[in-house]
């Protein structure tokens, strides 16, 4: 796709409508609210992600970190929460991306590939024609614990950048951005988004500070 001049910013792990808050306020254009996970940080009962994706306003967007690795559980999972975009940080599997898209046609997909070696590039062009957008981590879905994301590491982002030449669909960037890397990382990848959790938080909470710094170094 083509590369974007000046990539969106999602920030994930929000944990309150008051962060949702700030983060719109700093310039977010999507907020990630995190499901159940097997590791990470940044989970919130379900009743809270619908309570926050409630109090969003368009056009905002509202992601759903959901580790369900099928259709179905995928669906009902979404349907306590109803967020504009569902966020697969697992792969699935039953392949049922049709199906989700078929029960849930108003709600975008992201399906999130953890950059680890030249498989993560055949895996994300093999996925690109059944979702929306592709979010490239730093995770590890091959460790007895699953890692799905929270990693704050960063990983090749010349691997990233291959897969964002070859697919025809938006891709985020995320894993370990903050205000003194993510200018060589929009350089690098060029991707449309960018997504970070850790790097503008100060003991887990969303730091006020770091946000405008953030977004200060993505403006160049």
């Amino acid at each position: 796709m083509r590369p974007t001049l000046h990539p969106r910013v999602k920030i994930c792990c929000i944990s309150s409508v008051e962060e949702a808050k700030l983060a719109i306020d700093c310039g977010a254009s999507a907020l990630g609210l995190v499901g159940n996970m097997p590791s990470g940080p940044g989970i919130i009962e379900d009743s809270l992600i619908k309570e926050i994706a409630r109090a969003v306003p368009p056009p905002i967007a509202t992601f759903l970190l959901t580790s369900e690795t099928n259709a179905d559980g995928i669906i009902d999972h979404y349907r306590r929460v109803h967020t504009s975009t569902i966020q697969l940080v697992d792969a699935l599997t039953d392949n049922g991306y049709e199906k989700i898209r078929t029960a849930l046609p108003g709600v975008k997909l992201v399906q999130v590939i953890h950059v680890i070696d030249d498989d993560s590039i055949k895996e994300a062009i093999r996925i690109a024609p059944f979702v929306h957008a592709i979010l490239l981590d730093s995770g590890n879905p091959n460790l007895e614990i699953k890692e799905l994301g929270g990693t704050g590491r960063t990983h090749d982002w010349e691997l990233s950048k291959k897969i964002r030449e070859q697919v025809d669909i938006p891709v985020f960037l995320a894993g370990g951005l903050q205000a003194n890397n993510v200018r060589a990382a929009i350089d690098v990848v060029h991707p449309f988004g960018l997504d970070l959790c850790s790097g503008v938080r100060t003991n887990g909470k969303l730091d006020r500070k770091k946000l405008v710094d953030f977004f200060e170094a993505v403006d160049g």
